[in-house]
């Protein structure tokens, strides 16, 4: 019996966009299962709560024994390890990402050097979404039509108050 091949994707999905989605999807292609580990990061505040963006992510994927959504709130390698995976999903949407990403990726290495770090490339189409940029959209009313999935923007509308 071969080992599966467990890869963790972390972020705040605040909220999850197409992008997202499409590396998930990407994933699945290499790894055996994904875990969307949904995390609170200090540095953000972020528009919704983690129950909704685990709900938001779960509407948004095809039905699948092969991706896991949860929250963690622990040391992402700790976290993996515990999953038993052995990377880590990071996408990268453009030069200035990668700075950031590698040292991350340098840090989690030194953590634990069993776990990997896979940079896969947003999608063509998906390069300059972020989840900053569709909320910023959002709060002024703006369409995001094949930005994110339509039960996310209609969230999106009602936490702003334009639905």
């Amino acid at each position: 019996m071969t080992k599966k091949r467990i890869i963790v994707y972390p972020g705040t999905f605040d909220p999850v966009t197409y992008g997202h989605i499409d590396l998930i999807n990407r994933a699945l292609r290499i790894f055996d299962k994904v875990i969307v580990a949904v995390g609170q990061n200090p540095a953000k505040t972020p528009l919704f709560t983690i129950d909704e963006r685990i709900d938001m992510i779960e509407r948004s994927l095809s039905p699948s024994q092969n991706v896991e959504v949860e929250a963690f709130d622990s040391l992402l390698v700790d976290y993996a390890r515990e999953k038993g995976a052995c990377a880590i999903l990071r996408g990268l949407r453009a030069v200035s990402d990668f700075e950031f990403e590698l040292q991350r990726a340098i840090m989690n290495r030194k953590l634990d050097r069993n776990i990997e770090t896979v940079f896969l490339m947003t999608g063509f189409r998906w390069i300059y979404i972020s989840s900053t940029i569709v909320k910023e959209a959002a709060q002024f009313g703006g369409s995001l039509e094949g930005l994110v999935p339509p039960h996310v923007e209609e969230a999106m509308k009602q936490k702003f108050g334009l639905a």
